[in-house]
């Protein structure tokens, strides 16, 4: 394992939303941050991730790095005294402790909604942008694709994906509940981005809800979706009115500021009560419309798990998660001991390979072809045999955490110091 691997984490269980919309990132901040921490002397294997309910900073480094990653986070999000949201920021020290906590995070057992599944594309996406700023070694490298691969058998393994027990779907089940005494509830859906297509699948594929209608600030993001989902369309500029006619309305839309707010209201009176759910970090949704008689508002923290029947069978998948986890957590260890080991090894074998080139040289010249060809194949094979049992007991030591002591004698005894670690030209 990479002992210096840390991460500094915000989250829904230590931070209100107010502070996680404060300082949630967009892609184009995301990307910013990457390349103001690449810059940062000692900084590597930098990931930044950004959901709706965490802001998170993995990375090496020989010591905690957590105050540098928080203030340049404020400088980022022009928060004037960073002091202001350290509080909320948890910073993970210990290797094992950080990579345990990533693959937690993509699972979706650390979700809000347990499972969740944008969680892991979110983590996809946010490892190819550190692969694009050039901000991940081999460690980071590695442990990802351990990640991706460890996601790939949970899916294939066990109930834990199961089921749709997202966010998404969370909002889905809450609207079911709100709306049990409605006949036929409208609902409105705001925002055709990727958050709130899921949301739009979700009422789509619903048999209990038959008039659902997306607005989109751009009409071909949303005409594109409603012919998937089979919704009906609204134009962006007819908002105010499309609320008036709604039961329902669900926000799912980027945006600095909130879209829906108290003085839009007013242009459309509300004549009965309307629920409002805010699925949006940032909130789109002003937390004054409270004040407007009628309206009832369900922001992001609100939503609760209402997927009972597979959040029961991800729960009970739950410990063999785990266990997938800690065997790939057990075969990273065993890689990066391996690579602990490898230069020792290689140094190794280029002594060997220069003792051998040494003794051909000075015996070739009393040999014909033939023979100093069959002399060649008998000292290479003699010295992978020689080879074989150090390498194994190097990576036996591995194993047990304790090849240090091998690797010093190994390097008094053949003068490995001396030896480059890279392989001799053949």
């Amino acid at each position: 394992m990479n002992q210096r691997f840390k991460v500094v984490s915000l989250t829904q269980q230590q931070a209100p939303l107010a502070i996680r919309e404060l300082l949630a990132l967009d892609e184009p901040a995301c990307r910013t941050l990457l390349t103001t921490l690449r810059g940062q002397p000692g900084l590597a294997d930098v990931l930044v991730l950004s959901t709706c309910n965490r802001t998170e900073v993995y990375y090496s480094a020989v010591q905690d790095q957590s105050a540098v990653i928080i203030d340049e986070l404020a400088r980022l999000k022009n928060v004037a005294d960073s002091t202001r949201i350290a509080p909320y920021f948890v910073s993970i020290t210990s290797a094992k402790a950080a990579v345990q906590h990533l693959f937690e995070v993509a699972m979706g057992l650390d979700a809000q909604v347990i499972g969740d599944q944008q969680i892991s594309h979110q983590v996809k996406q946010a490892y190819q942008w550190s692969a694009d700023a050039a901000a991940a070694g081999p460690f980071l490298h590695r442990l990802l694709h351990t990640v991706f691969f460890s996601h790939k058998r949970v899916r294939q393994e066990t109930g834990f994906c199961d089921g749709a027990a997202s966010v998404a779907y969370a909002a889905l089940q809450l609207v079911e509940d709100l709306t049990a005494h409605l006949a036929s509830p409208r609902v409105l859906l705001v925002g055709a981005g990727a958050f709130g297509a899921d949301v739009a699948r979700y009422f789509g594929a619903s048999s209990r809800f038959r008039h659902v209608t997306i607005c989109n600030r751009t009409r071909a993001g949303a005409d594109a979706l409603a012919a998937e989902c089979g919704v009906h369309v609204l134009d962006f500029a007819d908002l105010a009115h499309g609320i008036q006619e709604a039961d329902v309305v669900i926000s799912s839309v980027a945006a600095p500021t909130p879209i829906i707010t108290p003085q839009l209201l007013a242009r459309a009176p509300v004549l009965s009560h309307k629920y409002f759910v805010d699925l949006s970090v940032p909130r789109s949704i002003a937390s004054a419309v409270e004040a407007v008689p009628g309206v009832l508002l369900y922001p992001l923290d609100a939503i609760q798990s209402k997927a009972s029947a597979a959040l029961e069978r991800r729960l009970a998948a739950v410990p063999q998660v785990r266990a997938i986890i800690a065997e790939s957590m057990a075969g990273l260890q065993d890689w990066s001991g391996e690579m602990e080991v490898s230069p020792t090894i290689q140094k190794l074998k280029n002594a060997l390979e220069q003792l051998r080139q040494e003794e051909m040289l000075r015996f070739g010249k009393k040999m014909s072809p033939a023979e100093a060809i069959l002399l060649d194949e008998i000292t290479k094979s003699l010295m992978q045999k020689v080879l074989k049992q150090p390498v194994l007991q190097l990576k036996a030591a591995c194993k047990r955490g304790e090849p240090g002591q091998l690797m010093e004698l190994l390097n008094g005894l053949f003068d490995l110091e001396r030896e480059p670690a890279v392989a001799l030209a053949q």
